[in-house]
C-alpha cells in the first residue's frame, strides 16, 4: 500500500521499484549497497528522492551500471 501522504520530490518505495523496473526487495539491496539513499518516510515506508531515482534510471538507460 502506497503512503497518502508525501512530500513534493519525492518518491515512495513502490514507485521507485516502478520506474528502475526492479522489485522492492532489488529496491532494499540497492539501500543495503549505498546506492540509494532514504530520503524520509519511515521504516515500513520508506521515501526517495525523485531526483536520485532520476539518476539511477538515467544511467540504468545509457547502459552505466549503477
Amino acid at each position: 500500500m502506497e503512503s497518502q501522504i508525501i512530500r513534493p520530490g519525492h518518491l515512495t518505495a513502490h514507485q521507485t521499484a516502478r520506474l528502475l523496473g526492479i522489485s522492492l526487495a532489488g529496491v532494499r539491496k540497492m539501500v543495503q549497497r549505498g546506492q540509494l539513499t532514504r530520503s524520509g518516510g519511515t521504516d515500513r515506508q520508506p521515501w526517495y528522492a525523485a531526483a536520485d531515482v532520476a539518476a539511477i534510471a538515467a544511467k540504468r538507460r545509457a547502459g552505466v551500471a549503477a
